[in-house]
C-alpha cells in the first residue's frame, strides 16, 4: 500500500480567516488531500489571540501573543521530520529567520509561498509593536533557504529568482463553485460603485476619493458608493458607511455591487498586487475598473472584460461610461467572468499547486 505524503502547513492565521491564505492556498487543501496526500494545519493565531493581535495598544498582551506562538512553532520544529513537505505562507514567524532556518535542516521539502512585496515594508495599523522588531527584508533569506518557491506573478517571482532558482508563478485563483452570483434586488434607476478590502488598505480606496466626489456631483443621486470591508470607514461626502468584511455574507455583498473598482498607487509595493479585489468582482460578473499596477495590466484588456483608470480624468471617463450604458456593463461583466474561469479560477491552476508537491 502506498503511503501518503504528508504536508504541513504554516499560517499565521486559523482557515478562513485571511483573504490571502484563502485564495492562495487554502481551497486547494480538498484537492490535495483528494489526490491522496495528508494535511496538517498550524496557525499561530487562534481568533481571541488574533482580536489582541490587531488591537490597539495591549504591548503586555501581543508579548505573550508572541511567546505563545514561538512555543507553537518550536512544537513543529520537533515534528518536523514527519513530514514530505513543509509549506510557508509569507512566513513561519513574526520576526526573524530562525524557525525558517530550522526547518530547512529537517527532511522535508521546504515550500515558500507569497503573494505581496513583503521585503518590503508596508505599514499596517495596529500592528506597530510588531513591526518595530520586524525586518521585511528577512523573505530575501526565506526564499534562499526554500526547495521551492511559489509567487503570485512575474513582478514577485523576478525578486525570488535573485535568491532562489526553483521559483513558479501560480496567480491568485477564484473558486467558482462557491463564487455563483445572486440574484440581488435593487433599485434600476441607481449605481452601486463599490470597493472590497480591509482596514489595512482603505488607503488605496481612499486614492479613487477625488475621482469618485467629481462622480458624485456629474450624477447625484444616480449613484452612491460602497465600501466592503472597514466597518470603522466613513464618508459622509459620499454616503459611505464602511461594511465589515463577513465571511457568510461575502458574496451577498459584493453582488450589490454594479461595478466594482480596484485603485492602487503605482509604488514598489502595490506592484507586487495580485488582483484579488478585482477578480473576486470579475468571478460574480461585476464589470470592473482597476488601475494599470502590477498583474492588473495582464488580467485587464482594456475596454475588453474590463477597464483600465490611473489618472482622475480618467477614472471619471471610464466610470462615467459604465454608469450610463447598461448594455456595456453586462458585457463588461461577462467577459470578465470569461477571463477567471480560463486563467484564474481554481479549476484553471489545480494542477499547478498539485505539480508543486510532486517533485521530491
Amino acid at each position: 500500500m502506498k503511503l501518503k505524503l504528508k504536508i504541513l502547513f504554516l499560517t499565521l492565521h486559523r482557515n478562513d480567516r485571511s483573504p490571502g491564505q484563502r485564495f492562495r492556498h487554502e481551497q486547494y487543501l480538498n484537492h490535495l488531500e483528494e489526490q491522496g496526500y495528508e494535511i496538517t494545519y498550524s496557525n499561530m493565531l487562534d481568533e481571541q489571540q488574533d482580536k489582541i493581535f490587531y488591537g490597539e495598544g495591549n504591548v503586555l498582551g501581543k508579548i505573550r501573543v508572541g511567546l505563545y506562538s514561538a512555543w507553537k512553532r518550536w512544537k513543529d520544529v520537533l515534528q518536523a521530520n514527519q513530514f514530505d513537505y513543509i509549506f510557508i505562507y509569507r512566513d513561519a514567524f513574526f520576526f526573524g529567520t530562525f524557525f525558517e532556518r530550522m526547518f530547512s535542516k529537517s527532511k522535508a521539502k521546504l515550500v515558500f509561498d507569497f503573494d505581496d512585496s513583503i521585503w518590503l515594508q508596508d505599514e499596517n495599523p495596529g500592528q506597530s509593536f510588531f513591526q518595530k522588531l520586524k525586518n521585511p527584508e528577512k523573505t530575501n533569506k526565506i526564499i534562499s533557504l526554500c526547495d521551492v518557491v511559489i509567487a503570485g506573478n512575474e513582478y514577485l517571482a523576478k525578486h525570488a529568482r535573485q535568491f532562489n532558482k526553483n521559483v513558479v508563478i501560480i496567480p491568485t485563483t477564484i473558486d467558482l463553485t462557491e463564487y455563483k452570483s445572486l440574484e440581488i434586488k435593487k433599485d434600476p434607476s441607481r449605481v452601486c460603485v463599490g470597493w472590497s478590502g480591509s482596514f489595512s488598505t482603505i488607503k488605496h480606496f481612499e486614492s479613487a476619493i477625488e475621482a469618485l466626489e467629481v462622480i458624485r456631483k456629474k450624477f447625484e443621486d444616480r449613484v452612491y458608493f460602497k465600501v466592503i470591508g472597514d466597518g470603522k470607514y466613513v464618508n459622509p461626502e459620499l454616503g459611505i458607511q464602511g461594511l465589515p468584511w463577513r465571511k457568510q455574507t461575502e458574496i451577498e455583498d459584493l453582488c450589490r455591487i454594479d461595478i466594482g473598482i480596484m485603485p492602487l498607487p503605482d509604488d514598489n509595493w502595490s506592484r507586487g498586487k495580485c488582483g484579488l479585489k478585482g477578480l473576486q468582482y470579475m468571478a460574480l460578473g461585476i464589470p470592473t475598473i482597476m488601475s494599470p499596477v502590477g498583474l492588473n495590466s495582464d488580467i485587464i484588456q482594456d475596454g475588453e472584460n474590463g477597464m483600465l483608470a490611473s489618472s482622475v480624468d480618467e477614472w471619471v471617463e471610464k466610470l462615467s461610461l459604465l454608469i450610463e450604458d447598461e448594455n456595456l456593463c453586462k458585457q463588461m461583466g461577462l467577459a470578465g467572468k470569461e477571463t477567471v474561469v480560463k486563467d484564474y479560477s481554481v479549476e484553471a491552476n489545480k494542477d499547478k499547486w498539485l505539480a508543486v508537491f510532486q517533485d521530491k
